[in-house]
């Protein structure tokens, strides 16, 4: 039988196919979501915003298992977390963590708290990695909250 490689193209073609992103939502949405009716300046770090109602906003992505993932993060003028937004996902598997009953364990979460999968965190069969680095960048950003209001 003789080769020929355009029986081979559609396969090589699905294979460096990427995964689509999905965007949910733009980051001014977000900081809404997370503020209503406050408005945002920037605090002079790239991707943090003072809201006028007090508290910031972060904007910040992890890795999932191959891809970033997008997401904001609300902190109170207290320190703690306020909302958790998933902005754009973009791994084929994992996208759970948009759910609200999963984004809500966060609320409330301060620099104290351990902030850790498995501890005060439940993760998600099948989007452990999404969960954890997600996780990882919320404890990454609570525990940087003082330094990011610029206090």
């Amino acid at each position: 039988m003789k080769w020929t490689p355009l029986l081979t193209a559609p396969a090589a073609i699905v294979l460096i196919a990427p995964a689509g992103a999905t965007v949910y939502m733009s980051e001014q949405q977000a900081m809404q979501t997370i503020f209503p009716g406050a408005s945002f300046s920037p605090a002079g770090k790239a991707g943090v915003f003072r809201a006028s109602s007090g508290g910031i906003v972060v904007i910040d992505r992890v890795l999932g298992k191959h891809e970033y993932i997008k997401y904001a993060v609300g902190i109170t003028a207290g320190g703690a977390v306020k909302h958790i937004e998933i902005i754009e996902y973009n791994e084929s598997y994992g996208y759970e963590v948009r759910e609200a009953s999963w984004r809500s364990q966060f609320v409330g979460k301060n620099a104290s708290s351990p902030l850790q999968l498995n501890v005060d965190i439940k993760n998600i069969s099948g989007a452990t990695l999404s969960c954890k680095h997600i996780t990882d960048g919320v404890r990454r950003i609570v525990g940087q909250s003082q330094s990011l209001k610029g206090q």
